[in-house]
């Protein structure tokens, strides 16, 4: 059983601090005095003061049977609005930037928090502010007042290898900080359904509910990973624990920081695995890559040049293994970047540069209050969604609530593939559609696995 129970271990983490060298990897230091025996006491006293816990006080809506959350349903039997309780959590953090403050730990462990609060080694407490998160990675930055605070040097995740040994530092159960240690038992896990960017560093250092936000270190001290996710059937630890790693980490981080949230891009590709069969049917030799299989119309992709049945196998010549690794190089890529993708077509190897552009948005706001749809954000589908490649439509991305879009039953991640009968593949047959002068607007709408029609006269 999946559990994202997030591990919130708080590392320091000197944003400039420098790669590690290309040594070997570090050995199991020994403590002092006339009787030597291996120890990380040295390495703990180093970084366990950059790991904090994390506490947060929030509501969240009483689940109740799904009739009561249409608001149809609660506005012809006039019921109140869905009650909601009191909720606390804890977790971990690691401090990243000793100077500014900045703190990172996994968007989980505040999800739904209107209080945060940070607790430092040596005890002192402290109320953060929310920078920006990221659900999709499950990251999230919080700052503090930088008073005396101790930052984790960040390591180099790509270099890990299957068989390091690592310490995992955090808050289990809210027990206290605690510490355990074990090896990388695997890297670049992803098909989870945890995350929607996984890559995934496994590991069997002991995580537990309470870790989440935590921090992974190395044998040298750096901090490689945040802890994120376990698998246990009864909740608990059976020796497969997650983290994220922090060069993913990193790359949310700085945009969380910029924005304060993240601003992801469009390609507009699909991509699927390289498999043994789809190779040789391709003629080609390789066994990792990702296959284009849908370049949509007007994209950058398109403009670019690139072409159903491209096989990628770099991203500015890093190797892509997998279409989810595709997908995790292209999710976080800025808006504006332009990345050279390294392809093989008919045998040859080609070099195409294409830019990251901004998913265009229609926003329906307050000077058009009298439309049904009031409130709603609406976007291209972008290689975010899970349904990209697999349907056309349209997807929303925000409703406010008590707006008229939310009185109608529009939700968020709502995709609209068709509008008063005319299928929609962009926004502006969106549009087109929505003003096509109907006495009446109806919408087919595509939520996770059902369909949906909402009529509004």
């Amino acid at each position: 059983m999946l559990h994202g129970m997030r591990a919130l271990l708080v590392v320091g983490l000197a944003l400039a601090a420098p790669a590690p060298e290309p040594a070997a990897e570090a050995a199991m230091p020994f403590g002092l005095g006339d009787h030597q025996v291996p120890t990380l006491a040295p390495i703990l006293k180093r970084t366990t003061p950059a790991v904090v816990n994390i506490a947060t006080r929030g509501r969240v809506s009483i689940q109740q049977n799904p009739l009561f959350s249409d608001p149809f349903f609660r506005r012809f039997f006039d019921l109140p609005a869905p009650r909601q309780r009191r909720v606390q959590s804890v977790g971990s953090g690691v401090i990243v930037d000793a100077q500014e403050g900045y703190v990172l730990t996994n968007h989980h462990v505040i999800a739904n928090a209107d209080k945060i609060f940070v607790k430092l080694k040596d005890r002192r407490q402290f109320t953060a502010e929310l920078v920006g998160t990221d659900p999709d990675t499950d990251i999230a930055v919080l700052k503090i007042p930088p008073e005396n605070l101790t930052a984790l040097a960040i390591g180099d995740s790509d270099a890990l290898e299957v068989g390091d040994f690592v310490i995992a530092i955090g808050n289990p159960f809210g027990i206290g900080q605690t510490v355990t240690s074990g090896i990388v038992s695997a890297l670049r896990r992803s098909g989870l359904g945890i995350e929607g960017f996984e890559d995934f560093i496994q590991t069997d250092a002991s995580i537990n509910p309470g870790n989440s936000g935590g921090a992974l270190v190395t044998l040298r001290g750096d901090l490689i990973g945040i802890n994120t996710a376990i698998i246990g059937p009864s909740g608990g630890n059976v020796g497969i624990g997650f983290a994220i790693p922090i060069n993913m980490a990193r790359r949310v981080m700085a945009q969380l920081i910029a924005h304060g949230e993240m601003r992801r891009g469009r390609l507009g590709v699909s991509t699927q695995d390289l498999t043994p069969d789809l190779a040789a049917a391709l003629g080609s030799d390789l066994d990792l890559g990702a296959v284009i299989t849908q370049v949509a119309p007007g994209s950058s992709a398109a403009k670019a040049g690139l072409k159903a049945g491209d096989i990628v196998i770099a991203v500015d010549g890093e190797q892509v293994r997998s279409a989810a690794d595709m997908r995790n190089k292209v999710g976080l890529s800025r808006v504006g970047k332009t990345i050279e993708l390294t392809v093989l077509r008919d045998g040859a190897v080609h070099k195409i540069s294409t830019e990251i552009v901004e998913a265009r948005q229609l926003q329906i706001g307050g000077d058009e209050a009298q439309q049904p749809l009031a409130g709603a954000t609406i976007s291209e589908l972008t290689e975010d969604s899970p349904m990209f490649g697999r349907l056309e439509g349209v997807q929303v991305i925000e409703v406010e609530r008590g707006s008229p879009a939310s009185r109608i039953g529009l939700r968020k991640d709502d995709i609209i593939v068709e509008a008063n009968r005319k299928p929609v593949h962009n926004l502006e047959e969106f549009v087109a559609a929505v003003k096509s002068g109907e006495k009446a607007l109806v919408l087919k709408i595509r939520r996770g696995n059902a369909r949906v029609v909402i009529v509004v006269r």
